[in-house]
């Protein structure tokens, strides 16, 4: 499932490089939660939360179903 979530990652890496932040997988979990580091403007941005909620996971749960959820470590 790693490979899988590092492809959707790739597909979503370029909207958040457009605002000078990255994303960076840590860990896949066997229970489905993915580990993420946010990166660069992502890092400590007021919004890094919906971005990863409502952008990053819900992405990552559309295309993988068995995503539970993710998270920033």
């Amino acid at each position: 499932m790693k490979e899988e979530v590092k492809k959707v990652l790739e597909k979503i890496r370029p909207a958040l490089q457009a605002d000078g932040g990255d994303v960076e997988l840590v860990d896949v979990k066997e229970n489905g939660v993915v580990q993420v580091k946010l990166k660069g403007a992502c890092a400590g941005c007021p919004m890094a939360t919906l971005t990863l909620k409502n952008g990053i996971e819900q992405r990552l749960r559309q295309e993988i179903p068995e995503i539970k959820a993710v998270e920033e470590v």
